[in-house]
């Protein structure tokens, strides 16, 4: 058995988020294009020659991204909507990030001078990362616009790198499609020729290989997607490049037939997310196709138990040669574990991030080409770290086992039902119809940011800081009442991330400097280590909303974030079912939840804003999913009393599909972003009779456009196709922390503006 490695991507962001700052730079003006391209091409030479150093055979190109790889692929395939003026398919970089942002109308290099809304933005598959939804309409014509794999392919070659080009395939990608008035799969023959021109060109520039990635081959697939499969891969074999079809986020399954059946050169299967797959993949697999095995996990910072691989991938070595990979592409783990200055000696010894990753996969090559000997040292550290995880007194808590024992079914129920819930807030809270919030956070200025980071180099005392967020509170507050809202939020000032901020302060957490992972374009988020038991030491956000509540006479919510977004947004043990880490983390919360009513806070927002994203794959397993997850919201949120109001955040998912579990969650208000969609979510929560309030996001927080009144009232007429008014709230579709004051001001002056026009024409009408 010969043994190579591959990377399937490389985190794009750079160790120290370079990308981030060069697109912001960009994005304000204050540097040029060729600034942005430049900062881009460092990043891909400088990940090609680490990857390179590191030991890796096999090199991805086209990894990389200025926003997301499918919003590359829509624009390089002509899929531009005509609301942006693209012509046969050419795309300015003007374009590309209206697509992804949407305009003000002052962007330069836009065909049109108008604003302009931004294409929907999901989640890619079942993780945080979040990509721009691809679009085609009837009577739509494709072209090829830039050849950016091609490229970057090129680019790599001409620096001494041979690179493995990665595609997004045509199959995952149709079936990502919003179609308006067409099916996508009747695009089919279309793609597939702008396909067989971009792989003619990539043979023509030298590419051997290429690397397709069909993520949706671990989906349940209909026939449709099936026969289009066949169809697609018989027509793109005829081409030079041998093709490595790539699955990952889970197995085969009852797909195994069909994808050992393509006429293809190499199959990736993921052996982390599907570990059962191995003996049936080998059993279909062709002895001619190359096997490329996803060892290492690339969408958790565990350190892999080598050993233990070792022992398993060894006895294949008679059947095949094999290349090992990471589960999927890096792109959702940090980039170097050696970054961390500050992490807990004893839980660093525990992780890899991306470097760390493909030198575990040089050991295992070293061990399988040289026998075990030759990285005996290597091993044996792997060997004391696993061993050291397993028995630290830090990972189990005998007072978490007890209270987790103790749990009755009547924690999770509320006193009473919706409709008496109903009248005993209306009572107290006395809220006009259309009542208008904001999801929580107010923008974080370069000042918050700066008084923040001096406050953690210890150039700011506590009580300085304190005083600092305090003024900003109130002039939050004092605003938002010269706004005319109706609900008011203290703005989250204190807080760096809506899931770092309660892991901080919650045992069974540990927390990176540098390990940053893209959520989308610019955005990064630092997912906290979830390591060991959770508890809750002590309150964690009461005396800010005490403070905030005690300046206005106007309700202010409690804000907190659920147990399921913070385990689905943390990098999570996997030494015990994820059930049983929520359960911990709903525990934890249900005692905040408890001390901001005994405060007197009346509304309290739990944030489930990643509930959708953790739903599996395959629809089998969704209602186990669905059972424990909504159970932990209800253990988290239930022990109130029925005149406190509770509120839930969803955003950026598909929702229709479990709608019977949202309405199990028992809320009193769900907030859900609808911008972008113009209000179709909602169609799904009216057909399923809805229950409780509503507030469908009419401000789309992640463009840096600002809607009008005009706009946001056209929302709200078409949300009322759907909901009663006495239904409705009236919100942004998110927090507005990433946005500038400039910006949130006159929006939410033109949302308050919308609703009370909404009231007018409801009370002309009565």
């Amino acid at each position: 058995m010969t043994v190579t490695i591959a990377t399937l991507g490389f985190p794009r962001i750079g160790p120290r988020r370079e990308l981030k700052h060069a697109l912001e730079s960009f994005w304000s003006g204050k540097a040029g294009e060729a600034d942005l391209l430049e900062a881009a091409a460092g990043l891909r030479t400088a990940a090609w020659a680490r990857q390179t150093a590191l030991g890796a055979d096999w090199l991805p190109s086209n990894d990389f991204s200025l926003y997301d790889h499918v919003l590359d692929l829509s624009v390089m395939l002509g899929a531009i909507p005509a609301r942006y003026g693209a012509a046969d398919g050419e795309a300015t970089l003007a374009t590309y990030f209206a697509m992804a942002r949407g305009t003000t109308g002052e962007d330069g290099g836009c065909a049109h001078s108008h604003s302009l809304t931004a294409c929907e933005m999901t989640k890619w598959f079942d993780t945080n990362y979040h990509y721009i939804v691809p679009e085609l309409a009837a009577g739509q014509k494709l072209a090829l616009g830039r050849l950016k794999v091609v490229e970057e392919y090129r680019e790599a070659r001409a620096q001494g790198y041979e690179t493995r080009p990665v595609l997004l395939g045509p199959i995952t990608w149709l079936s990502l499609v919003k179609a308006s008035g067409v099916d996508p799969f009747d695009y089919l023959d279309e793609v597939l020729g702008l396909y067989g021109v971009i792989l003619n060109h990539l043979a023509h520039a030298g590419a051997e290989w290429v690397q397709i990635d069909e993520p949706i081959l671990v989906t349940d697939l209909t026939e449709q997607q099936r026969r289009a499969f066949t169809r697609a891969y018989a027509r793109l074999a005829r081409s030079t490049p041998q093709i490595m079809l790539t699955t990952y986020f889970g197995g085969l399954g009852d797909n195994l037939t069909l994808a050992t059946a393509l006429p293809v050169a190499g199959l990736h299967i993921d052996l982390v997310r599907a570990p059962e797959q191995l003996a049936p993949v080998l059993k279909a697999a062709p002895k001619t196709l190359a096997l490329s095995l996803g060892v290492i996990d690339g969408r958790n910072i565990w350190r892999a138990d080598l050993t233990a691989l070792l022992d398993r991938i060894e006895p294949l070595g008679a059947e095949r040669d094999l290349i090992l990979a990471p589960s999927c592409s890096l792109l959702h783990v940090p980039v170097d574990l050696g970054l961390e200055t500050k992490l807990d000696a004893e839980v660093k010894q525990w992780l890899a991030f991306a470097v760390q990753k493909v030198e575990e996969l040089a050991i295992l090559k070293r061990a399988l080409n040289k026998g075990r000997t030759a990285v005996a040292a290597e091993l044996e550290a792997s060997s004391q770290a696993a061993a050291n995880r397993r028995t630290s007194p830090r990972i189990h808590d005998a007072a978490v086992a007890a209270r987790i024992a103790a749990v009755t079914p009547d924690m999770r129920e509320r006193r009473s039902d919706h409709p008496t819930r109903i009248a005993a807030q209306a009572q107290v809270l006395n809220l006009p119809l259309f009542p208008t919030t904001t999801i929580g956070s107010f923008p974080q200025t370069a000042e918050v940011r700066h008084a923040r980071a001096e406050y953690n180099r210890g150039n700011l005392d506590a009580a300085a800081y304190e005083a600092f967020l305090r003024a900003e509170t109130l002039r939050a507050i004092r605003w938002q009442e010269e706004a005319g809202l109706d609900m008011l939020v203290h703005g989250e000032f204190e807080r760096n991330d809506m899931v770092q901020y309660f892991g901080e302060q919650l045992a069974g957490f540990a927390f990176t400097v540098s390990g940053w992972v893209q959520s989308y374009g610019s955005r990064c988020v630092r997912p906290p280590v979830l390591f060991g038991d959770v508890s809750r030491p002590a309150p964690m956000t009461v005396e800010w909303w005490r403070y905030a509540q005690s300046v206005t006479d106007k309700p202010v919510k409690g804000m907190l974030t659920g147990p399921v977004t913070i385990l689905n947004w943390s990098f999570v043990r996997d030494d015990q079912p994820r059930e049983a880490s929520c359960r911990q983390i709903a525990l934890a919360i249900r005692d905040e939840v408890q001390d901001l009513e005994a405060a007197g806070c009346q509304a309290i927002q739990v944030d489930e804003a990643a509930l959708r994203e953790g739903l599996p794959l395959r629809r089998k397993d969704w209602q186990a999913y669905l059972d424990w997850a909504v159970d932990c919201f209800r253990l988290s949120a239930a022990g109130v009393a029925d005149a406190t109001q509770i509120h839930t955040h969803m955003c950026y998912s598909e929702f229709n599909d479990i709608l019977p579990s949202i309405g199990a969650m028992d809320t009193d208000v769900i907030s859900i972003e609808t911008a972008r969609s113009q209000m179709e979510l909602l169609e799904g929560f009216a057909a399923y009779a809805y229950p409780s309030a509503i507030g469908p996001g009419v401000y789309d927080i992640h463009a840096p456009r600002v809607p009008g009144e005009e706009e946001m009232v056209a929302l709200l007429r078409l949300a009322q196709l759907h909901l009663s008014p006495s239904q409705l709230w009236v919100n942004p579709d998110c927090g507005l922390k990433t946005r500038k004051w400039e910006e949130v001001r006159p929006a939410i002056d033109a949302m308050v503006a919308a609703a009370r026009t909404l009231r007018a024409e409801v009370a002309v009408e009565a």
